[in-house]
């Protein structure tokens, strides 16, 4: 588990950079060890179903002063090998 320090104006800036990264699925902001809010995502979780969650960590970023980002990965989630030519000039993926 991966801890994040943030103030509560780069709080919803943080949380949307680590959505973009794709291999987060679960988040959870702490005000010292209270846990504020926690929300699971998952691969299928995209555009309108991220609305309420991020609606609700804009909210609180105004609120909150000096809060964590908990960030548990997915470990499977690897970003794919690179594709190397083989002697034929084709490109192979493994």
């Amino acid at each position: 588990m991966e801890r994040i320090k943030v103030e509560g104006g780069e709080l919803l800036e943080e949380v949307r950079r680590l959505i973009h990264e794709g291999n987060v699925c679960r988040i959870s902001i702490k005000q010292g060890e209270r846990t504020v809010v926690e929300f699971p995502l998952t691969l299928g979780l995209v555009g309108a179903a991220l609305a309420p969650p991020l609606a609700a960590v804009g909210a609180m970023a105004a609120l909150l002063t000096d809060c964590s980002i908990e960030v548990e990965r997915d470990e499977e989630a690897t970003p794919p090998a690179p594709s190397l030519p083989d002697r034929s000039g084709t490109t192979v993926i493994d």
